[in-house]
């Protein structure tokens, strides 16, 4: 993970080299990829160290939203989440509210 964190925080190690108009703009759609990449990486790094940290707090399992435990199927297919179904999905249902 520490290896993964550091690759994420240092933006140098993204070099890209190229040539005229068409190579550039080629670099720089691969730049942003990257970029994008990047933080995703980050996002899901980010929600494993939280994960981590409930497991040593031994609340782990246990959704944020109703205090129920979160199936073991949930976390097996997810291993970050932090609610269970029913409430991710009520969630997601009122979004855009």
């Amino acid at each position: 993970l520490e290896s993964a964190r550091e690759q994420i925080r240092d933006p140098s190690n993204v070099t890209f080299e190229g040539g005229d108009e068409i190579d550039r703009a080629d670099i720089e759609g691969e730049r942003y990829l990257t970029f994008r990449i990047k933080g995703r990486e980050a996002t899901l790094l980010h929600k494993i160290d939280y994960a981590l940290m409930k497991i040593e707090s031994e609340t782990y399992g246990v959704c944020e939203n109703c205090g129920g435990q979160i199936p073991y199927e949930r976390l097996k297919a997810r291993p970050v989440t932090t609610m269970c179904f029913e409430c991710k999905e009520h969630e997601e249902e009122h979004e855009d509210d």
